[in-house]
């Protein structure tokens, strides 16, 4: 599959979250929204300018966040997690694991509430969230959560599985 045949095929299947995508279509699509961001952002602060987020006297930050990235982000959210649910779906797994880690972190968050640490966290007072063994286990599994957008990026190239499976059949096996 080709760079333009993989944009073509992720954007006619919009929203199509079944099925199965191969390695090169999803990571040929991925490019494009990579190269697609930095175009669109070059434009941005060259038609719209830059604006300065933060300066004091050593170091000042620069960012834009004009209105043809913000469109071509949101344009282009929906096809790319489609793609990547199809992608899992080659691999045999749900497409839920794509959420991994935003459901690691609803997680984490839910028993930091429940231990009663957000006003502590909110105070800044880190040293009393990571005391004693509900410290151990919120310091296990924000560990957990850092790692875990990598656990998704090996899941996600990890090579098609043969033949067909759960979700549909090897998209490298059927005809054209």
């Amino acid at each position: 599959m080709t760079f333009a045949d993989a944009i073509r095929s992720c954007l006619r299947k919009y929203v199509t979250f079944s099925g199965r995508a191969t390695r090169p279509e999803y990571w040929w699509f991925v490019l494009f929204i990579v190269v697609g961001g930095i175009v669109t952002g070059i434009l941005d602060s060259t038609l719209f300018g830059e604006t300065i987020v933060e300066s004091d006297g050593s170091r000042t930050a620069v960012g834009s966040d004009g209105p043809i990235s913000s469109i071509f982000s949101l344009a282009t959210l929906i096809p790319l997690l489609a793609a990547g649910w199809r992608r899992m779906h080659d691999t045999g797994r749900s497409g839920l694991y794509l959420l991994y880690p935003i459901l690691v972190w609803i997680g984490i968050a839910s028993f930091a509430s429940m231990i009663g640490a957000t006003s502590s966290i909110m105070s800044g007072d880190f040293g009393s969230v990571f005391a004693g063994i509900t410290g151990i286990i919120l310091a296990i599994s924000v560990i957990f959560a850092v790692f875990s957008p990598f656990i998704v990026i090996w899941w996600l190239s990890r090579p098609t599985q043969t033949g067909p499976n759960d979700f549909g059949p090897n998209p490298n096996e059927v005809p054209a």
